[in-house]
């Protein structure tokens, strides 16, 4: 796709180094633990969703900040070589690019400590300096790890330009999203955890999903897609209403299926699939990216969703 057309997908977001180790299982506090290895890879949920979305076939453009170091050089590096593009991703002296520290349990389960670094630093100001992408933009994806302000303006602009925004609530913010948040997206996409923090109801059946999803919508949002890891996914908006059950898969990292998930949603409304199919094409991206170690490392193919869907 020439540089001179829109991209398809829109990501301003975080972007890290991650630092991962693996244990057969987690460590209580004060406890320590042999670990059985360890991994860095690209990560950030914002760089995560690029590279989930980039390694299906979006054309994706990516918009944030690393520092100027040697790990906003990797991510830089690793970035193109998911295919995202990264002439809007700035480099900022006067920060870090941000890293995660993650540990890992032999059944796939994982804790994160996350240093926001140059990813705390975005603002308003990185969206007017790539103003035509989110004019633009089909499709725009947000998360947590920047300033809300940030992302606010993003959607604002994206809409203006008659593109839609997901938006991933996490990490939750204590007390919760002010209801400016929740009418400013299309779509809001959180997990178990994200989903008690945001309505005080942490979903573990389709029935207190679909609860928890009169709740959100009732805040604003025109749709809810509540993940719920391996009890599946429900989603709600307008007239549409379903439940995705967990594909079978064996799991040995859930590391950044979340992300996949955002990504692979983002990839199939941008190709104009409606949203039952968008769902289940993106729980399918998420259900794989548990097969494999890391966190954008852990993105499937194309091919790779299309045959687990069958």
């Amino acid at each position: 796709m020439p540089a001179s057309t829109a991209p398809a997908i829109l990501v301003l977001g975080s972007v890290n180094i991650d630092v991962c180790a693996y244990c057969e299982r987690l460590p209580r506090p004060g406890e320590t633990v042999p670990g059985t290895g360890y991994a860095m890879g690209l990560g950030g949920k914002g760089a995560n969703q690029a590279a989930a979305a980039a390694r299906l076939g979006g054309y994706v453009e990516m918009v944030g900040r690393t520092g100027t170091d040697v790990f906003g050089e990797m991510a830089r590096t690793r970035l193109a070589e998911f295919g995202v593009r990264t002439g809007h991703l700035r480099s900022d002296p006067g920060s870090p690019t941000g890293i995660a520290a993650i540990g890992v349990e032999a059944s796939g389960e994982n804790c994160i400590t996350v240093i926001g670094g140059a990813n705390m630093a975005v603002a308003a100001a990185d969206v007017a300096a790539a103003l035509p992408l989110f004019r633009r933009a089909s499709v725009l994806l947000l998360q947590l790890e920047i300033p809300l302000a940030a992302g606010l303006a993003a959607a604002a602009e994206t809409r203006a330009g008659g593109g839609r925004v997901i938006l991933d609530p996490a990490p939750a913010p204590r007390g919760g999203l002010p209801d400016e948040a929740f009418r400013a997206v299309d779509i809001l996409t959180p997990n178990e955890t994200e989903t008690e923090a945001l309505v005080g109801i942490r979903p573990t059946t389709p029935e207190e999903a679909r609860a928890a999803a009169a709740l959100l919508l009732g805040r604003g949002v025109p749709v809810a897609i509540v993940k719920m890891g391996a009890q599946g996914v429900y989603f709600r908006g307008g007239e549409r209403e379903g439940f995705v059950p967990a594909f079978p898969v064996r799991a040995v990292d859930t590391v950044a299926a979340g992300d996949c998930f955002n990504g692979g949603l983002a990839f199939a409304l941008a190709r104009g699939d409606g949203l039952d199919a968008a769902v289940r094409f993106a729980a399918a991206c998420g259900a794989l990216a548990t097969t494999r170690a890391g966190a954008a490392d852990s993105a499937p193919a194309l091919a790779e969703a299309t045959a687990l869907l069958g």
